[in-house]
């Protein structure tokens, strides 16, 4: 069966599986034959559809010798076959051919590679056409195909150009041009496209109607369809402004957020858990993706979205929105477990620094990670020096002040919570003191009664908890950037290597609380076999680094305040014995052990529970329990508060930087500091070192301001085509990641660069970006073909008409919930979980696993607030294409192939959408089938039905009424299925 015209032309020239189809108004989808009935009765209504061959464009034997492209076919050729003895690492006789001088400098044999316009004195191309083995060039692999030998030949013909890549030039400002046809001309937009067309020899498609562009608005900005009460209101406004005001009402709508939110969301990668067997949740994404909205909403100037995100924490106002941007870093793919702790490390830097390359500057810096951009100009040594960027950062984790901090709505919260949390702090210590007050009486008359002495030290500790590492090191390893292997509590309140599941190669980190008797200065004394670390109330105390035996105690003094103060303890064991002997001493307090004793005492608390009535009397001991209980209560009480995902540094010096060699973590050669690539030509970033108690090193917030400088030759135009691409369905450079040399020229370089400079110029908004480009004749154009478009730019390069679309797996999704009456439209909070059947579920390592539920009404909202799982896409949204989360995705596919047929026609969740649909009929038309088929076809197509469309709906529930034996209710049930499969609702246009 052919495929309508009006969708066959449209298909994107790239990635797209073949689509089938029938036209007509209320075409659908080939189905399976599971319900042919519905397609029979769908056929019999299809119009007849023009032949599309007809309309393929003829080979114009008159069209000169194109004119070859260095960057796009020349370039690209050389690196592959040439690069490996002739480029950045070789230059085998001499002769290097990524560099354009050196490419055309005299060999070490005296004759030129190149000779520009002068083919039979350019060695290259003669040893490429050579078919003399011995002589041919390259001497391994297969040798050039003539059609790679005549490129080179027509290039050096045409004078070997070897021009500066566009991208890699700075803007030159833009005036719209004269064009012949000013009366098409809305915007300055528009000046640009028609000048194009106009030189081809093309006109512009007449513009839609008011309907088709209505309902497009309406998909672009907020990716919902009109309801027919504001399709009614737009389409009976008559007055000249009234398609203004509807971009304004629309931009203005919370909807525009959830819709542009989610384009962002893509190319940030963005997903709720980290991929991997275990496909962890990552804590709090959701918010980053709520702050995304937000910011869309509220219009906010992309160079500080820009700058948020990669820099929040370290800009001079902290914000909650500041912190939460930050969570950009935390979006990835993160091992857990990985078997190479050092490289996964670098792999986790990889991946920001080519995510954060190809969002914000639309390139591919991360090729140079291994050796020199093969194509672009970026050596290695720029990729490192980006890598040193986001050295401090700390690294992900599942929890804990790594990867969480507390936010709050205002400053004002933010000091309550402090001064909460220092009261909180205040009333423990003081219960603390009176317990240990108790606990220090009771000692010395058990002591006296017993004739027996306490093991000191014995209830120094508290809420002890040990983390175990195996591994081997000859220095302190980032604990903190490691996973343990076991984790635990020690319930003896001792520091013990007991838990150690192997003699060497191993660590530890202990935390917990030490509890002070007294005001004053207290000493540690600490001897380990190998390296240990001491930290007590959050400052170092004692280090004793490095591989060493028992026997050199080291000491350290800290001033405390009675209480419960908080310690940790870091070790590592590589291959001596057991061995790691903590003690302290302090006011009135000689030196006590805190770690492992060679007898087992009671904890003191069972000891006066025992003896303390008798000892202390009954009035004390019930004040010793009453104080007691009055401390545990207080040690597990929390002062509330939000946390957001987000980035931390904590004040720690970034390590140093060093070149890889072949990207192998293991292999450090040359030392880098923060720098901007040198094909900026920028001036070199200025970081102060840290000062008193900052805690970030600065390094992000340099870049994040370079890279949201007005002067940047690629921040505006990067997002500006992106935006672009929105909407018009590509953008004027058809690869939005990626402006490099291997990338696509923009098809209007002069509008781009126009735009660029208009967006900066507006103060980086995208709302008035947005109204510029859709009050444009260029985007008011209609879908529809014409002979002399499709023969002379059938791929639209021009965008002499409008590209019709499909909608997105959101617009999908949510337009069903939108006609069937059930779209929830609240906002924000954590991801919503829709129903997933069972046989899904079953294709996960432990099926089910991480996989929530939520309410029906929770179920029913936006799309962009279902929980994104990497491990287990919502089907309907894998069906149509949704984002792949691995990486920056910088455009969706959009392809049609049977699973979304099977999908639309027999899975749960449309079936209940329908059946939803259908009850929405029954209850707005009751017993009125003529009115229910009306009121279907305008809620999902936005238009009124006409007759013949009415009267195939009533034919068609009859049939499965009488040929079918369903009542009523079930027939409309399915033809409510049908409407929502027809290409009407499916496509934009």
């Amino acid at each position: 069966m052919p495929v309508p015209t009006h969708v066959k032309s449209v298909l994107p020239a790239r990635k797209t599986r073949a689509h089938i189809g029938l036209g007509g108004k209320i075409g659908i989808w080939l189905r399976p034959m599971v319900l042919a009935v519905i397609v029979l009765a769908a056929v019999e209504n299809c119009q007849p559809v023009d032949d599309v061959a007809a309309a393929e464009p003829e080979a114009d034997s008159a069209v000169p010798a194109r004119k070859v492209d260095f960057g796009r076919e020349v370039r690209p050729l050389l690196a592959k076959r040439c690069y490996s003895c002739h480029g950045p690492d070789k230059a085998k006789g001499g002769l290097r051919l990524n560099v354009r001088d050196a490419a055309l400098a005299e060999l070490d044999s005296g004759a030129h590679a190149i000779v520009p316009g002068d083919v039979e004195n350019s060695e290259l191309v003669n040893r490429v056409a050579s078919t003399d083995k011995s002589d041919r060039m390259p001497p391994e692999g297969a040798p050039l195909s003539s059609e790679q030998v005549d490129l080179l030949r027509r290039w050096v013909a045409q004078g070997a150009v070897w021009e500066e890549h566009w991208a890699f030039q700075r803007p030159v400002p833009q005036a719209p041009p004269a064009v012949k046809n000013p009366a098409w001309v809305r915007t300055p937009i528009d000046a640009f496209i028609l000048h194009k067309l106009e030189q081809n020899q093309l006109a512009p498609s007449a513009p839609a109607d008011k309907r088709v562009l209505m309902r497009r608005a309406y998909y672009d900005l907020t990716g919902l369809p009109p309801t027919p009460e504001e399709a009614a209101a737009f389409l009976q406004d008559a007055a000249p402004d009234a398609y203004e005001r509807l971009i304004d009402r629309l931009l203005a709508s919370p909807r525009y957020g959830e819709r542009w939110g989610r384009h962002w969301l893509d190319v940030v990668r963005y997903a709720d858990t980290n991929s991997f067997e275990r496909d962890g949740v990552k804590p709090h994404a959701w918010r980053y993706r709520d702050y995304v909205i937000r910011a869309f909403n509220e219009d906010r100037p992309y160079d500080q979205f820009v700058r948020e995100q990669l820099a929040g924490d370290e800009l001079p106002q902290t914000t909650n929105d500041g912190l939460i941007a930050t969570g950009y870093y935390r979006l990835g793919l993160w091992d857990d477990e990985p078997a190479d702790r050092q490289q996964a490390t670098f792999d986790v830097l990889d991946d920001i620094v080519a995510t954060t390359g190809q969002v914000f500057l639309g390139l591919t810096v991360n090729c140079a990670r291994c050796h020199d951009h093969k194509i672009d100009p970026i050596p290695q040594r720029d990729y490192y020096s980006l890598v040193s960027f986001f050295r401090g950062v700390t690294p992900m984790a599942y929890s804990g002040p790594n990867v969480e901090v507390p936010i709050f709505p205002s400053p004002a919260a933010r000091e309550e919570y402090a001064a909460k949390t220092r009261d909180l702090q205040a009333r423990v210590n003081a219960a603390q003191s009176r317990v240990t007050g108790f606990e220090e009486s009771f000692r010395g008359l058990y002591e006296k009664s017993f004739a027996a002495a306490l093991a000191p030290g014995a209830n120094d500790l508290d809420d002890l908890e040990f983390r175990f590492y195996r591994d081997t090191w000859s220095r302190l390893p980032v604990f903190d950037d490691l996973k343990p292997e076991t984790v635990g509590r020690l319930p003896d309140q001792v520091i013990t290597l007991a838990p150690a599941t192997r003699d060497t190669g191993f660590g530890f980190v202990f935390t917990g609380v030490i509890k002070a008797p007294r005001d004053g200065d207290y000493t540690f004394t600490l001897d380990a076999d190998d390296g240990a670390r001491l930290i007590v109330d959050g400052k170092p105390v004692v280090e004793y680094d490095g591989e060493h035996e028992l026997g050199s105690p080291r000491q350290g003094s800290i001033t405390l305040a009675p209480g419960r103060v908080p310690f940790r303890l870091e070790y590592f064991q590589k291959t001596h014995k057991f061995g790691l002997n903590l003690a302290w001493s302090g006011p009135e307090m000689e030196l006590r052990p805190l770690s492992a004793r060679p007898k087992h005492t009671p904890p003191l608390h069972e000891l006066i529970r025992s003896h303390g009535a008798r000892l202390l009397g009954k009035d004390k001991f019930d004040e010793y329990e009453r104080s007691r209980g009055e401390l545990e209560k207080l040690k597990h009480e929390k002062i509330p508060a939000e946390f957001a995902l987000c980035v931390t540094e904590f004040g720690r010096q970034p390590p140093d930087t060093f070149i890889l060699a072949r990207g192998n973590a293991h292999v450090a050669g040359e030392k880098v500091e923060p720098a901007f690539p040198v094909l900026f030509a920028a001036p070199q970033p200025v970081i102060p070192p840290p000062a008193g108690d900052a805690k970030s090193s600065g390094r992000r917030l340099a870049l994040a301001n370079w890279v949201a400088s007005p002067d940047n030759l690629l921040t505006a135009r990067v997002m500006v085509n992106r935006v672009w691409q929105h909407h018009f369905g590509r953008g004027i450079v058809r690869s939005p990641n990626n402006f490099g040399q291997l990338g696509d020229r923009p098809t209007h370089p002069e509008l781009l660069d126009w735009l660029a400079a208009e967006f900066i110029r507006g103060g980086w908004k995208l709302k008035s970006l947005h109204k510029l480009i859709m009050t444009s004749s260029a985007w008011q154009m209609s879908s529809q073909g014409s002979p002399e478009g499709l023969q002379r730019d059938p791929a639209n390069e021009l965008f002499w008409r409008f590209d019709m679309r499909r909608l997105g797996a959101e617009e999908v999704r949510d337009s069903i919930y939108a006609v069937n009456g059930r779209l929830n439209l609240k906002m924000y909070g954590p991801g919503v979980y829709p129903e997933i059947p069972a046989e899904v579920m079953a294709g996960q390592s432990v099926p089910g696993q991480g996989w929530g539920k939520s309410s029906p009404e929770e179920q029913a909202r936006r799309s962009v607030y279902i929980h994104v799982k990497r491990s287990l896409i919502t089907p309907v949204l894998a069906d149509f294409d949704f984002a792949d989360t691995d990486g920056s995705c910088a455009a969706r596919f959009a392809t049609t192939q049977p699973t979304q047929a099977l999908s639309m026609l027999n899975s749960r969740f449309i079936h209940a959408a329908a059946a939803d649909f259908a009850e929405r009929l029954w209850r707005e038309a009751p017993n009125d089938p003529v009115a229910q088929v009306r009121r279907g076809l305008k809620l999902a197509l936005c238009r009124d039905a006409d007759e013949r469309e009415v009267q195939d709906g009533i034919a068609l529930m009859q049939v499965f009424e009488t040929k079918h034996g369903h009542d009523r209710r079930q027939a409309l049930n399915l033809y409510c299925l049908l409407i929502l499969n027809l290409n009407e609702f499916m496509y934009v246009d």
